[in-house]
């Protein structure tokens, strides 16, 4: 296990952050902006979430770079920013985090499936490696790879972001499925587990896709399946369309009376997805000082 997250989880569960995007949203950002270009145009805006997060009590936060991959970047034109957008992403998130918390550089999915040759595996391998190396540079804790549905892509991601040295954790999206447990790609926990373990992650998790209430089951599937620590993110909820707008019904109370299930399940980071806030941070911060 690498050392970083090895001297992270020896103290105890690990409390993260919350969502980004609604967050974003409330500080003015528009339907189908880009949201990574804010580390450019509106850093101060950014830097607010990531200091809310780290006053809330998160010991590690995230980058605003979920998106900020050559590829994805190109739907919004913004490729030639890439190096700098999460060159700023990195930098924003450290000044936020004073030397109070760890700053884990987000990473999403290219928007291409490579199992329908949308994409290749080297023109992966290009754009994650760019962007790992970019925020590798900047002083980045660690990289995770966050709601990924392509198992493929994932296994990619991981070939591309070690030689970085950094920890590289990989949490996947479950959403589909009778059950709600398996990736949209139709991936089990077990069997994202067992491959990403033999790929060379140090973290293997859970994100986005459901509620928190089907969370400890995923949890407990994913930690049966592999000896690596659990990185855990719910939604507060699944979101409802009110006047256009997703609002999500989940209360921070109802999200943190699920804590100890998914601590029992194995989780051993713990924050929140889509529709979560500093409050529930807060929340689970009081929750967890509390079992301690």
């Amino acid at each position: 296990m690498h050392t970083t997250i090895q001297q992270l989880i020896s103290q105890g569960p690990v409390l993260t952050d919350g969502a980004w995007g609604t967050e974003f949203q409330a500080r003015g950002l528009e339907a189908g902006e880009c949201p990574d270009h804010w580390n450019l145009t509106h850093p101060d805006r950014v830097e607010e979430v990531a200091r809310a997060y780290v006053e809330a009590g998160s010991q590690v936060i995230l980058t605003n770079t979920f998106r900020a991959n050559r590829l994805a970047m190109e739907r919004h034109g913004l490729a030639e920013h890439v190096r700098e957008i999460n060159l700023r992403g990195v930098e924003i998130s450290r000044r936020a985090a004073v030397g109070r918390a760890r700053v884990f550089a987000s990473m999403g999915p290219s928007g291409k499936l490579l199992m329908m040759g949308e994409v290749s595996e080297d023109d992966l391998i290009a754009a994650y490696t760019e962007q790992s190396q970019a925020l590798a540079e900047a002083g980045a804790d660690a990289l995770i790879f966050e709601t990924m549905s392509e198992l493929a892509e994932a296994v990619v991601c991981v070939r591309a972001a070690r030689p970085t040295g950094l920890p590289v954790i990989v949490s996947m999206a479950f959403d589909s499925g009778k059950n709600l447990d398996r990736t949209m790609m139709g991936t089990t926990p077990e069997a994202a587990a067992t491959e990403l373990t033999a790929a060379g992650a140090d973290v293997i998790g859970a994100n986005c896709g459901q509620g928190i209430e089907s969370y400890a089951a995923l949890c407990q599937r994913l930690h049966h399946s592999t000896t690596l620590p659990i990185w855990i993110k719910p939604n507060a909820g699944l979101p409802e369309l009110v006047e256009g707008e997703a609002h999500y019904q989940t209360a921070p109370e109802a999200f943190t009376r699920h804590a100890p299930a998914l601590l029992a399940a194995g989780a051993n980071f713990l924050g929140g997805c889509c529709g979560t806030s500093p409050e529930f941070i807060r929340a689970l911060r009081k929750a967890l000082d509390t079992k301690q």
